[in-house]
């Protein structure tokens, strides 16, 4: 009876090593804790209504962070796992992970750190930053925005979910198959794999949909294309690239969904079936969300150095160029990711060349950026700290990317620590450097407060010395023929480089610490560090213009702007007076978003199960709950103009 309502689920489920219980109990111990919490402080409601249902961009932007920074704290425990494995692995010693254990982990790694840390805080930044550097009072489609966000959480808990129930994959981040298919893998962890990032990924090309939208159909008056800051110009060819890239990513794992449910066998060599067509798939989305994580990293970076230069940016239609030709280019490269697949040396040949020449919009930036620096009045703040660091690193890591590009030379190194490390420097020197620097240069935007310099500085150069120390001993560890994905190493000899590399990610640990330590400590002091200008950075952009933090509005009266930087030309020409407002329009808060949210990851965790009946109860509840929405009474409200002129006095006063 209970087999035939609960599927595979059963106790087995349950049964873990010491690793996975102690994991378990520690997220089951803070679900208890917050809610404990927000019952004792009597903050349901508030979180209810002021949070979880709202579609105020700017707090959607926070939420994606929030959930990005606890996964990011849980990829880091597996990065520090691996690390330990590494070290206590040698000789005879075998560690304190099976070999099963740690495949699994550094499956989870991998996608947690780049479906829900990078695609998470990138687009927290963008739902921050885009609609005030726009104009607009919201996105396009603020439910739309909501519902992606609540896609996004849900895909995130399966990988948590996998430590109390069942186990998550072990195939690697993208899963090839024969290992992801039946027969080498026919438990629950592929399954798990699946649903976190097919939900997560319908989420995702929801959010590419709306801001390209946003951006094309709600700059305010007088801001052409051309005229849009260069971190516009980022996230309009990044939402392109989710748009073309995504529906990939979804076609592939509904075909490895078959599979695996239905035994269809199109990705089974013997059967009519080919897994080199899984990894073309995979790999034709894999190499353009590189460069949906990077390039509005490219446009932070583009928002901080004039800034902090104290110039106009260097050759602003070039940037544009530059990113337009790295995103066609990013979609004809992807076969560089498996030049030892045996595709031939024609092939090879042509996309090795295209990886090279990707590089030439890359190092047109680069210049662009320093030539910005060039007998300007740069004041070393931690957001340029920040960028320094990238420029030195990233660029490490894009000679080590064009040295790869060579298939003779990837042959030898692919399937090394080499690769990893070449990886890391990019996404960490890039993506997480990048989004540190925007984290610190827009905080006080939307706290009204900056972050604390000092704190900010010792966890800066933490991270920055501890990503040397744990990437670098790869590059040698894969020139040395250190194989990636292995528990457990026998030469004796590159023991002292494992070591280094596990006292790099304790460098990084504390720097994540002390980045913990200078929130609180800068919330805690928050009225010894507020700027009475609301424009600590004397910012260029129009996200400036409004008071820090924006009001729920935005703006008190639709902007115009007449050139590239249009509040520096506010600045320059002294600001319109706010007297003559008009009464706004506001999208009011909805509860669709949160529950087709949780309805969609009780539906993938029935299917991962097997639990039939529960499929099919999820699957007309959420048509159900789509429907109620599209008849649901319109709570969209006006801000009249007392209103208007009564927050506005009060803010000026503040």
């Amino acid at each position: 009876m209970f087999e035939r309502l609960l599927g595979r689920l059963g106790p087995e489920a349950l049964k873990h090593d010491w690793i996975e219980y102690m994991a378990g109990a520690s997220i089951l111990f803070g679900g208890l804790l917050v809610v404990a919490l927000l019952t004792y402080y009597k903050k349901w409601k508030w979180l209810w209504k002021e949070w979880l249902t709202s579609v105020d961009h700017k707090k959607i932007g926070i939420m994606y962070i929030v959930v990005s920074a606890i996964m990011l704290f849980k990829g880091l425990v597996d990065a520090l796992m691996m690390r330990a494995q590494q070290v206590f692995s040698y000789g005879d010693s075998q560690g304190y992970l099976g070999a099963e254990h740690f495949q699994q982990i550094f499956t989870a790694h991998g996608v947690t750190m780049i479906f829900f840390v990078g695609m998470g805080v990138i687009f927290g930044i963008i739902n921050l930053v885009l609609p005030l550097q726009i104009g607009a009072r919201d996105v396009a489609f603020p439910f739309l925005n909501n519902l992606s966000f609540w896609l996004f959480a849900s895909g995130s808990m399966y990988i948590l979910i996998s430590l109390m129930v069942g186990v998550y994959a072990g195939t690697g981040w993208t899963a090839y198959p024969p290992l992801s298919g039946l027969k080498y893998n026919p438990g629950v962890g592929v399954d798990y794999w699946l649903w976190s990032i097919q939900i997560s990924g319908a989420g995702s090309l929801l959010s590419g949909i709306n801001f390209l939208v946003t951006i094309l159909k709600m700059r305010c008056k007088g801001m052409s294309l051309m005229k849009m800051p260069v971190f516009v110009w980022a996230c309009f060819i990044t939402m392109i690239l989710v748009i073309f890239a995504f529906p990939i990513l979804t076609a592939t794992l509904a075909m490895l969904t078959t599979d695996r449910l239905l035994d269809t066998k199109l990705f089974t060599a013997g059967f009519g079936g080919n897994p080199m067509m899984y990894i073309n798939l995979i790999w034709a989305w894999g190499h353009p969300e590189v460069y949906i994580l990077i390039l509005p990293v490219f446009g932070i970076f583009s928002e901080i150095v004039p800034v902090f230069s104290k110039k106009r940016l260097f050759g602003y239609s070039s940037m544009v160029w530059a990113i337009i030709a790295i995103a066609f280019l990013s979609f004809i490269v992807w076969l560089h990711h498996f030049f030892t697949m045996g595709a031939g040396a024609n092939v090879n040949a042509f996309f090795g060349v295209m990886t090279m020449i990707i590089a030439v919009p890359t190092g047109v930036k680069i210049f662009n950026w320093l030539f910005t620096m060039y007998r300007g009045r740069v004041e070393f703040t931690t957001p340029m700290y920040w960028f320094l660091s990238f420029v030195v690193i990233f660029t490490l890591g894009g000679v080590a990317g064009v040295l790869m590009a060579i298939p003779g030379v990837d042959f030898q190194a692919h399937n090394s620590l080499f690769l990893i490390a070449h990886f890391h420097t990019v996404i960490i020197g890039g993506v997480l450097f990048g989004v540190f620097a925007g984290y610190a240069y827009w905080f006080p935007k939307f706290t009204g407060f900056k972050l604390d310099e000092r704190l900010g500085k010792i966890a800066f150069w933490n991270w920055f010395v501890g990503f040397f120390l744990a990437f670098l001993p790869l590059y040698l560890l894969g020139f040395m023929g250190a194989t990636r994905r292995l528990n457990h190493y026998d030469r004796a000899e590159w023991r002292p480089l494992f070591i280094v590399a596990a006292i790099g990610a304790l460098f990084v640990l504390v720097g994540v610490a002390f980045q913990a330590l200078q929130l609180y400590y800068s919330i805690k002091n928050k009225e010894s560090l507020k700027d009475e200008t609301g424009d600590p950075w004397d910012g260029r952009t129009l996200e400036w213009s409004t008071s820090s933090p924006p009001p729920f509005y935005n703006f008190a009266k639709d902007p115009e702007v007449h050139e590239r930087d249009g509040f520096w030309d506010m600045k320059q020409k002294g600001r319109v007076s706010d007297t003559n407002y008009e009464e706004i329009h506001m999208p009011g808060n909805t509860s669709a978003g949160v529950i087709i949210g949780g309805l969609s990851c009780l539906f993938g965790f029935a299917i991962v199960w097997h639990i039939w009946w529960l499929v099919a109860l999820t699957t007309v509840a959420m048509f159900a709950a789509i429907i109620r929405r599209l008849y649901e009474k319109n709570t969209d409200y006006h801000v009249s103009v007392e209103e208007i002129q009564e927050i506005e006095s009060r803010r000026a006063k503040l």
